[in-house]
């Protein structure tokens, strides 16, 4: 019989209880520390139990030990 496919921990090993969050927190729409949703947050600081990822701020992230993003940062299309 087959193994059932198990996703892995974040990469840095914070996985968030949802409990805890709000809809936007856990819909990646604000900040999992700090709440702030604007400017929207880009830095990935762990997921949540079923997988799906949340973010933060740079300056949350700095707080929680995850390095910052080097200025500037661009996205092309």
């Amino acid at each position: 019989m087959c193994e059932p496919a198990m996703r892995t921990a974040a990469p840095d090993g914070y996985v968030y209880d949802p409990t805890w969050l709000s809809l936007a927190q856990c819909m990646g729409d604000a900040c999992v520390v700090c709440h702030a949703k604007w400017p929207r947050p880009r830095r990935e600081l762990g997921e949540l139990p079923d997988g799906a990822r949340v973010f933060g701020c740079d300056e949350c992230a700095g707080i929680i030990g995850h390095q910052p993003v080097p200025e500037p940062l661009f996205v092309a299309r």
